[in-house]
């Protein structure tokens, strides 16, 4: 027996191990790193040095080191770096400081460096870390964020040179040099990224040497609680109706027939929301995930728990949620999954709503074993599932937005449609347009002063009588 369950776990730690790209097989141990010093840490730039002592900083984290020999040791930035550590370990300065290094001796200004983190709260701290030793390079931050204004961000990303009036310049050089980057390193939450990337005119990920993709790992917190919560009626609430759409998905994926969640957003239509809602009532479906928009006025019987997937930003919203929960006197609980970065934040807001304090509720540990390794599988799938948005007209797509935000809709779903169904059409379109082509008459073209004609809005009815009288005497 005690083979046989040996035998057992060697094979499934060897199935952990295969879910694992090959590069990340065989870790570098921090624990076996000793700190250093500034002193001796090798080609630290000069000037980095001073700001890092500007900073309170003389020697390095473990975990700093190492990232430190990895990139900057030889071979460089040549390939991934993955890094784990605990929180308060020095992540953030892990990699801001080899990429700063590297970059302080570019010539030219644009963006080389991307850092993208879920969260507002997370990317303001990063941003942070960066403004404190960049600029003692000649580096550039800048920052995209939710809650800001967007043409505040344009302001500090694109750079647009003054033209010098009287001065007659080539319309192709204007419209290729006319924007460029006015940072080096930008720190972005994904949503606002995407709209920089689809809308702004300058700006380019063309020159792009760092990528630092800081993922969090709260869906499988969040599994590992619903599974501690044996099938209790729980509604899951998100910022928005992208994460209730992919949070939906993602759970999904994970297989696990204990947890089966739909989603209830305004990316759905009035009929699916309701057929939702009432399989949610009957207890057809453990889990909802909602989007803030629905957090008014949803009255459903006997749900115990209320889980903020994503942490409420103003005392409203917090009681809005926690009040699905605990209706006509019956006992209820209100979950709220935190970053460290934003536990102060959520404490204040507590206090906002009378709530000094509140218990810390431990999931426990050997939950998280078996949700890992289906981890990465599960969200490689929800990758190939959601369809990404061209980056085309997106002036249009503002535009519509606003449109049916006019008319009482703040979001409406994208009907993505099957790619296998144009193959057939595109052999067949330009055969139709020729038809087309040949089956319309030419228009003729009207004589030559009227062709571009420029309306004079100052010529009264009188003088066009005169012209047109002169016209026809000539």
């Amino acid at each position: 027996m005690v083979e046989e369950e040996k035998d057992g776990q060697a094979q499934t730690q060897e199935e952990t191990t295969n879910l694992v790209v090959p590069w990340m097989r065989a870790p570098v141990d921090v624990s076996h790193v000793d700190s250093c010093s500034l002193e001796t840490l090798p080609s630290l730039h000069p000037r980095l040095k001073e700001a890092l002592e500007k900073m309170g900083i003389s020697s390095l984290f473990p975990v700093q080191v190492a990232v430190w020999h990895e990139t900057i040791g030889p071979g460089g930035f040549e390939r991934d770096v993955c890094v784990n550590s605990p929180t308060g370990s020095g992540k953030t300065l892990s990699y801001a400081l080899p990429i700063v290094q590297t970059l302080s001796s570019r010539a030219v200004r644009c963006l080389r460096a991307l850092v993208v983190l879920p969260t507002r709260d997370l990317a303001l701290q990063v941003k942070g870390v960066f403004d404190a030793i960049a600029p003692s390079v000649g580096l550039s931050v800048g920052s995209a964020v939710g809650q800001s204004s967007i043409a505040g961000d344009i302001a500090q990303l694109i750079k647009t040179p003054k033209l010098d009036a009287g001065i007659c310049y080539d319309p192709e050089d204007i419209s290729q040099n006319l924007e460029s980057s006015a940072v080096d390193i930008l720190v972005a939450t994904p949503g606002r990224l995407m709209d920089h990337i689809n809308n702004t005119k300058g700006f380019t990920l063309e020159h792009l040497r760092y990528l630092i993709c800081e993922t969090g790992v709260k869906p499988v917190y969040l599994v590992g609680l619903l599974k501690s919560l044996e099938g209790e009626k729980c509604i899951v609430f998100t910022s928005s109706v992208e994460t209730t759409r992919r949070l939906c998905k993602l759970l999904n994926f994970f297989g696990d027939s204990m947890i089966k969640a739909k989603e209830y957003s305004g990316g759905l239509n009035q009929a699916v929301r309701s057929k939702e809602l009432k399989a949610f009532r009957k207890g057809d479906i453990q889990v909802l995930i909602s989007s803030d928009a629905l957090a008014r006025g949803m009255d459903v019987e006997l749900v115990t728990n209320v889980i903020n997937y994503d942490m409420p930003q103003y005392p409203k919203t917090f009681i809005h949620r926690a009040g699905r929960t605990a209706r006509a006197g019956r006992a209820g609980r209100c979950f709220t999954l935190l970053g460290d970065h934003e536990v102060r934040r959520f404490s204040n807001l507590l206090k906002k709503v009378g709530n000094a304090s509140c218990p810390i509720y431990p999931i426990p540990p050997d939950l998280f074993g078996p949700v890992r390794a289906i981890y990465e599988p599960a969200l490689a799938k929800l990758k190939e599932s959601v369809e990404p948005i061209a980056p085309k007209r997106g002036r249009q797509v503002r535009r519509f937005s606003n449109l049916l935000k006019k008319v009482g809709n703040a979001s409406c779903p994208i009907y993505p449609i099957p790619p296998d169904l144009f193959v057939p059409v595109r052999a067949i379109y330009e055969p139709a347009l020729a038809k087309l082509k040949e089956s319309v008459e030419p228009i003729a073209p009207k004589r030559g002063r009227q062709v571009g004609f420029k309306h004079n809005s100052r010529t009264t009815n009188s003088q066009t009588k005169r012209n047109k009288a002169t016209s026809e005497q000539a």
